[in-house]
């Protein structure tokens, strides 16, 4: 064989190196999760457990830093166990099973209150958002065998759990979730309030501040914003944004009344949609149909305002959007102002909530590997964590690059898969100075560690490995 028909260059392959290091970019995440305070959260919130050799707080992190790598299950925790240079001591895959099963109602109430001070120390670093909060609800399918417990039937004939999911999608965090059966309903207004009042529960002081229920408006720091598809179109819903001080922007069907107030209004009504940059957005228009059809039964100063536009190729259509022409949809929500295609433009970016969703799959969450439901809920709740440290990690060591919203598959493939060397002292980590995106991660590695130098330490942080 010539040489120009060949893939690689060497011809004899051993298995007896050794210092070397596979995987060397989690250096990166692990640091994150340490200067946020996620490793000594999740060490306190175990506390309870005891642990004669392996802290179950920490055996818990491990398994987020092998989520975010892309693990599927407790078996690929092999990856960081056989390389104690690297990460240290991690436990068996019985001992975390056991770990799971030990994890009650106390755990997982102390495990949230650590993701959400983790969050606020990520925040105040530079990965919360930009101003207001806008908190997405939204639902997932995930498929299962038959024999996990509280699997059932879907509406898309498969089988496995809907659980309801709450996200931020500017930021592609995951707040909170609760597990439910496959056939639970969409529009279910009491899992709506529970997962709210849990997202509101994992916002930082500043942000949640004025937003618990009844809270003085004057308390408000940040504005508050609830969305959702017509899945969220339920009066409990609103009426709770109202008692938090949010505003609100849900989807809504278009039913026979709406196709009436449609019919009345004149083509020169209709406003162009915007994209994000502000320019017109090609065949989209928007009109207000407030006084058009009956809102009372909605919050005081609900709006009604729908958008039609060209379909496109595969969208589904009804008969009405047929005979129109276009396809139509709707959404109503309490914000104030004339800016109705700004309005729309931001109801459509409630397609972001997809993304959040297909980032945290992608981080274990695809996958419900226990029988039980309360370990799959923990695990669950772990790949919440895992996709949040993803997110802090880029937000604040890639700012200003390409990098900052890149998905969980291509940071794995440039930063995270990376060889390295591991010193005898375990002190130092030499990255592969050949592999394309080295300097890249270093300077990843450098933002995050000035970010939180200048925080004011209030946790106890484990001392990151030196690169």
């Amino acid at each position: 064989m010539s040489q120009g028909s060949s893939l690689v260059r060497p011809r004899k392959v051993t298995g007896d190196g050794t210092g070397l290091a596979t995987h060397a970019g989690l250096e990166w995440l692990a640091e994150t999760a340490d200067l946020t305070g996620m490793t000594a959260g999740f060490s306190e919130a175990m506390r309870g457990l005891g642990g004669r050799r392996h802290d179950p707080g920490r055996t818990l992190t491990q398994v987020v830093l092998a989520l975010a790598d892309g693990a599927t299950c407790l078996a690929d925790l092999a990856v960081l166990r056989n390389q104690p240079a690297m990460f240290g001591p991690v436990a068996s895959d019985p001992t975390v099973w056991r770990t799971f099963d030990r994890v009650g109602p106390a755990e997982f109430r102390r495990l949230d209150i650590a993701r959400r001070d983790a969050r606020a120390r990520a925040w105040a670093a530079g990965a919360g958002p930009a101003g207001d909060v806008i908190i997405d609800i939204d639902g997932t399918l995930i498929t299962t065998k038959t024999d996990k417990q509280d699997a059932a039937p879907n509406y898309k004939r498969t089988y496995g759990h809907h659980p309801l999911l709450a996200m931020i999608a500017e930021t592609g965090e995951m707040l909170c979730g609760i597990m439910r059966p496959g056939n639970a309903g969409a529009n279910n207004a009491a899992d709506h309030i529970t997962v709210l009042d849990a997202a509101v529960a994992q916002l930082p002081d500043a942000w949640a501040a004025g937003h618990g229920l009844g809270d003085d408006p004057t308390l408000i720091q940040h504005r508050l914003v609830i969305r959702a598809d017509a899945g969220g179109a339920n009066h409990w819903l609103t009426e709770e944004a109202r008692l938090r001080n949010a505003e609100f922007s849900i989807g809504y069907s278009i039913d026979q009344r709406v196709r009436d107030a449609i019919m009345l209004c004149q083509d020169d009504a209709w406003v162009p949609a915007i994209n994000t940059d502000g320019r017109p957005r090609a065949g989209a228009e928007v009109i207000e149909l407030t006084g058009l059809v009956n809102l009372d039964a909605w919050p005081e100063r609900t709006r009604l305002i729908v958008r039609r536009e060209r379909p496109h190729p595969g969208a589904q259509l009804t008969l009405f959007d047929t005979i129109e022409g276009r396809r139509h949809t709707a959404f109503i929500t309490d914000t104030a102002g004339g800016d109705i295609a700004g309005l729309e433009l931001r109801q459509r970016q409630r397609a972001r909530a997809e993304n959040v969703i297909r980032d945290t799959k992608a981080c274990g969450l695809a996958n419900l590997p226990f029988d039980c439901i309360v370990s799959n809920d923990l695990w669950m709740q772990l790949c919440f964590a895992a996709n949040d440290l993803l997110c802090w990690a880029r937000r604040i060591g890639c700012a200003g690059t390409a990098m900052a919203k890149a998905a969980p598959k291509t940071v794995r493939h440039r930063f995270l898969t990376v060889a390295g060397r591991v010193t005898p002292t375990g002190r130092v980590l030499h990255l592969d100075q050949h592999w394309p995106w080295t300097t890249q991660l270093l300077a990843a590695i450098g933002r995050i560690r000035t970010a939180f130098a200048s925080l004011t330490v209030t946790t106890r942080i484990s001392t990151p490995t030196a690169v």
